[in-house]
């Protein structure tokens, strides 16, 4: 008697794609996912077809994730050694004989113009990933050291772009790997109490180095006015202090409950610069007050802390490392954005996650979060 073969409905395959996803990480991006669609609207509504284009962005990093999250996590170790190096190479190339915009050296032409530094968001966590995955129960502090150098290099080739912002993210992501693979902590605070220390020199010191005609040697000239500019936005109110006085003058204004859907004024009457990019929160944030921003970061820090119970729960080092420096990337990406907005840190170019209009960086962000569930899904397989 042969054995009978049931067959599969529709509904059971379509579910069997979807298996392992981690259904709370879904709906924190759902639900902030809605949240940018309703400020875009609002924003967006005299910038031609802003608002569908970025509905368009956020369907593109959903077809993303759900694609990424197909590849098991071993397939991704085996991407990171070819993934690092392609992008490094990339950054020398632009280095070379990039496409300079707005005197920033920042594409090559490829036959297609291309921003490497994007890849090394991904990249960079991957490598290191894999390579404290390889010294498993032999750490030393030659392994630290040579992580060291595999950060540095890609960082220090985007700074000279210049590109801070990436920079930055690339360094927040390559250092949470370092960080989460054991770094010991006396060395972790002497460069925090220095770093404290830099910070309050200079605030102390900020008349004389900000003054006209002083160079700091180790940034550039634009960074330098930024840093004096969070300082002092006074000091130029109708030029480089404008984005953050209007930013900040927005942010006030909406008070507890916020001035309403569609009624804000700093926002309709464009006194917000850039803002369906990078100083969307600012219109958020008028429009939906105290009140709004309590739920938007609420929903921000569910989004982290469910990132790090996957990372917590993965079965090998490398998914560990991975996914919580995925994770890392979206609390830098959140917290960046809203500081510089705020008047806390300097204005970079790091927009919102899934709030901010922009297609590289939705793509960037729909990768992470398919890797978040590729490693989720690799959980529950071990598990059942």
């Amino acid at each position: 008697m042969q054995p009978v073969i049931q067959k599969q409905t529709l509904s059971q395959r379509l579910l069997f794609w979807f298996d392992g996803f981690d259904g709370p990480l879904a709906l924190a991006v759902l639900l902030l996912a809605c949240a940018g669609l309703l400020i875009m609207f609002s924003s967006g509504y005299d910038h031609g077809t802003r608002f569908v284009d970025h509905a368009r962005n956020l369907l593109i990093a959903a077809v993303i994730m759900f694609v990424a999250a197909q590849i098991p996590p071993q397939k991704w170790m085996d991407l990171a050694v070819p993934l690092y190096t392609v992008g490094v190479l990339l950054l020398i190339a632009v280095a070379l004989f990039g496409v300079t915009k707005k005197g920033a050296q920042r594409w090559v032409n490829l036959g297609v113009i291309i921003q490497p530094s994007e890849i090394l968001k991904i990249a960079m966590p991957l490598m290191l990933a894999w390579w404290f995955q390889k010294r498993e129960g032999q750490l030393r502090p030659l392994d630290f050291a040579v992580a060291g150098a595999l950060l540095a290099m890609p960082v220090g080739l985007i700074l000279k772009q210049p590109d801070l912002g990436t920079a930055m993210l690339v360094l927040s992501a390559g250092l949470s790997v370092i960080f989460f693979a054991g770094l010991s902590w006396r060395l972790i605070v002497p460069p925090m109490v220095m770093g404290l220390l830099g910070i309050v020199l200079l605030v102390v010191f900020e008349p004389s180095l900000c003054a006209d005609g002083v160079n700091w040697h180790v940034l550039h000239e634009y960074q330098r006015q930024r840093i004096c500019t969070l300082l002092d936005p006074s000091r130029d109110p109708l030029g480089k202090g404008f984005h953050i006085i209007q930013g900040m003058i927005a942010i006030g204004s909406g008070g507890f409950w916020g001035k309403g859907f569609m009624q804000g004024t700093q926002t309709h009457l464009e006194f917000i610069p850039e803002r369906t990019t990078d100083f969307i929160f600012a219109a958020f944030s008028e429009e939906f007050g105290l009140f709004g921003n309590v739920l938007l970061i609420s929903g921000f820090l569910f989004l982290v802390y469910r990132g790090l119970m996957i990372a917590l729960d993965a079965p090998t080092l490398f998914t560990r490392l991975l996914a919580g420096s995925v994770t890392m990337i979206f609390f830098t990406y959140a917290f960046v954005n809203m500081g510089m907005v705020s008047g806390i840190l300097p204005v970079v170019g790091v927009p919102l996650p899934f709030i901010s209009y922009g297609g590289t960086a939705m793509v960037t962000l729909g990768l992470g979060l398919g890797i978040l569930m590729s490693v989720a899904k690799a959980k529950r397989l071990v598990q059942t």
